[in-house]
């Protein structure tokens, strides 16, 4: 990246392993990264919302990753002495135990295979209430257990195989099969573990008729769960002492350490977690109860989560169906350039709202234009209503938590956008943080594991994390903020209000 490596100092390798691609990143001890090496993976659609992965593809891309990034930074893989994993959540494959092979795709989060199963649950008030109070999730496909009780009913794995999240995949060929395990973030993903034991829970596993014995063990999130064997580029021997979900990696990576601290992702859509402390709370707004995750021999920690279904995608649509602009970066220029005077709002529901909202009926519009609005309103009107969403969104997290958002860390692509991270600090009246490296998962998974290995503390990871801060600080006051709060939801009403007389014309 922008040193040259020292032969001498350790290294600690940080694979992230998401939807669309494996990234490999090394960092040094100082919490710098040195290298990055990247393998997109191909998609499946078999059928109309059906998404897979092919775990062939998976193992690949992560061998290649490693190779590339170690290639790239000239660094010796004997030199590596921790490794972080990090993932896509949700994504489920099944393997037989005895040769490591899948007897089908992966099934990919995104995968609606399981709506009409889901839809049926969901009918019993009592048994969805029950599940959300023992897992702190919503019935929905979504989440893991539904997509394992369409393998074991399908037949597509036996009591003689084993299941797990992608996590658990890695690790088991990292290790030459000899761990098959999860981390407590990532088991709570799967709607199968009860949060306040943080065990398989018996009347979940019973729910969705899944044995026992095919799921992994699970274990905190930070300490030494196994060692690398016969998995080429690495030695053997590398401690694998770190394994998060992509989200949660993500909050860790931005030490969002004490009750109150958050982040939200900038991705396609936006992924936001608040750190709600070491007591479980449920959300009384339709946001999800998560375990943040937990360092060995320590309480977990859990987290309220929510998200926009879009917010990066907006700019794409500016981009590829509008064709406004030539680049995302492009759209900060032009929002520069808006009358301040306008009256444009932007409700970005290409494909539905989100929390605290769940209505996939809802479209995208813009409101209130004029003869005089042209590009620079709309793509301001677009960045506005990417940070207004999220605004809804931290304001359910408060109400829920009873306590104030101390600040909002940034990541993802979009966070390099100045002007919307303005935006967003003035809609929530408190400070916007965008930390230099702005691809948090993998660092966290880096930070996990070398506290985890011993090499760092919690203090030194702080240390590491602080001064390379940029602060974005509100320059709206309370006023400006209920009116222009006040706005957006009378924008949102409408768009909901419309979704719901297109579908009485059905």
């Amino acid at each position: 990246m922008t040193q040259t490596p020292d032969s001498t100092k350790k290294y600690i390798l940080a694979i992230d392993q998401g939807t669309t691609g494996t990234t490999a990143v090394i960092f040094d001890q100082q919490g710098k990264a040195v290298a990055k090496g990247y393998e997109e993976i191909p998609q499946h659609y078999p059928k109309p919302a059906w998404v897979e992965h092919d775990p062939g593809d998976i193992m690949a891309s992560v061998k290649r990753s490693i190779s590339s990034a170690l290639e790239q930074g000239s660094v010796n893989a004997k030199h590596v002495a921790a490794i972080g994993i990090t993932n896509q959540r949700e994504t489920i494959v099944g393997w037989d135990p005895t040769t490591g092979k899948s007897r089908h795709r992966a099934i990919v989060w995104q995968c609606r295979r399981t709506s009409e199963y889901t839809e049926k649950l969901k009918k019993n008030k009592k048994l969805a209430q029950k599940i959300f109070k023992t897992t702190g999730l919503v019935l929905d496909p979504y989440f893991s257990s539904s997509k394992i009780a369409w393998l074991i009913k399908n037949k597509f794995i036996t009591n003689n195989d084993i299941v797990g999240t992608i996590d658990s995949y890695l690790v088991w060929h990292l290790t030459g099969g000899q761990k098959h395990v999860t981390d407590v973030s990532n088991a709570s993903r799967t709607q199968l573990m009860s949060l306040k034991t943080l065990e398989w829970d018996k009347e979940m596993l019973k729910i969705f008729k899944i044995p026992r014995q095919i799921l992994p063990e699970i274990c905190p999130s930070s300490g030494v769960l196994g060692h690398t064997k016969g998995f080429a580029p690495l030695p053997d021997g590398i401690p694998i002492s770190g394994l998060i979900g992509d989200q949660q990696s993500a909050l860790f990576g931005q030490g969002a350490f004490a009750q109150g601290d958050a982040k939200c992702t900038f991705g396609t859509g936006s992924f936001i977690l608040m750190n709600i402390g070491d007591k479980i709370k449920f959300s009384g707004k339709k946001l999800l109860t998560t375990v943040a995750w937990q360092l060995e021999g320590q309480k977990p920690v859990y987290a309220f989560e929510g998200g926009a279904f879009v917010c990066g995608a907006a700019v794409q649509f500016l981009r590829d169906q509008l064709k406004f602009i030539k680049s995302a970066k492009d759209v900060e220029d032009w929002a520069k350039k808006a009358n301040p005077e306008s009256w444009v709002q932007c409700v970005p529901a290409y494909s539905g709202l989100g929390a605290p909202y769940w209505n996939p009926d809802a479209r995208a519009a813009f409101l209130g234009m004029s003869r005089g609005d042209g590009i620079a309103e709309l793509c301001y009107a677009t960045l506005e209503g990417m940070a207004l969403q999220n605004a809804d969104i931290i304001t359910a997290m408060e109400s829920d938590a009873k306590f104030r958002l101390k600040s909002l860390n940034v990541d993802g692509g979009a966070a390099s956008n100045d002007l919307l991270l303005q935006m967003q600090a003035d809609v929530l009246g408190t400070k916007v943080l965008r930390p230099a490296w702005i691809e948090s998962t993998s660092r966290g998974a880096a930070f996990l594991a070398g506290y985890g290995a011993g090499l760092w503390s919690i203090a030194d990871i702080k240390g590491i994390i602080a001064g390379e801060m940029t602060e974005f600080a509100s320059h709206k006051n309370k006023k400006w903020r209920t009116q222009r709060l006040g706005g957006w939801e009378q924008a949102v009403k409408s768009v909901q209000l419309y979704s719901k007389s297109r579908a009485g014309l059905k």
